[in-house]
């Protein structure tokens, strides 16, 4: 009965050796917006100099002054609701670590103004439907504003030919 047992145990073991279980859980906790800058992926907060604000990558909330108080959200104020996160700049906070980022918000207020601009940046993912074409022709912004005004001025020229 002892080898038995034995032998039952010795298979068990041989077969639990040779089975092999993988598990894979992926948690996106932590992971940075689509809008986040590619370079430093692994920093806990953003500083957002155009809307003055921080944005906490594990806790996915922007934090901004409302009425004097530091509050955090899931989104920035309705004052800034048409505020390109894909294309303002980001600074990384990648030497902060504690859980207030806005205790020097003075020096990053003077040191990082509005409309600062430093060392170009990528972001991680595209605009929400845009595809790379249309964020380079973004960036030629300027080149087709030209060319639709000029469109525009011969559509008005050819309108006032045609009432004649």
């Amino acid at each position: 009965m002892k080898t038995l047992k034995l032998f039952v145990l010795v298979v068990g073991l041989f077969i639990a050796g040779s089975t092999q279980a993988q598990v894979s859980i992926s948690f996106n906790l932590g992971a940075p917006p689509q809008w986040a800058p590619v370079e430093n992926y692994n920093a806990h907060y953003y500083y957002l100099p155009d809307v003055e604000s921080y944005y906490d990558v594990d806790a996915r909330m922007f934090i901004y002054l409302n009425g004097g108080n530091w509050v955090h959200r899931s989104a920035l104020p309705l004052r800034y609701r048409n505020y390109d996160l894909y294309h303002g700049y980001k600074v990384v906070m990648s030497d902060y670590h504690g859980n207030q980022p806005y205790a020097n918000f003075r020096d990053y207020k003077v040191k990082y103004g509005k409309g600062y601009h430093g060392q170009p940046q990528k972001s991680i993912g595209d605009r929400p439907g845009r595809s790379n074409r249309q964020s380079m022709e973004r960036n030629n912004s300027g080149r087709r504003e030209n060319i639709q005004r000029n469109d525009q001025r011969n559509d008005q020229k050819k309108s006032k030919k045609n009432k004649r």
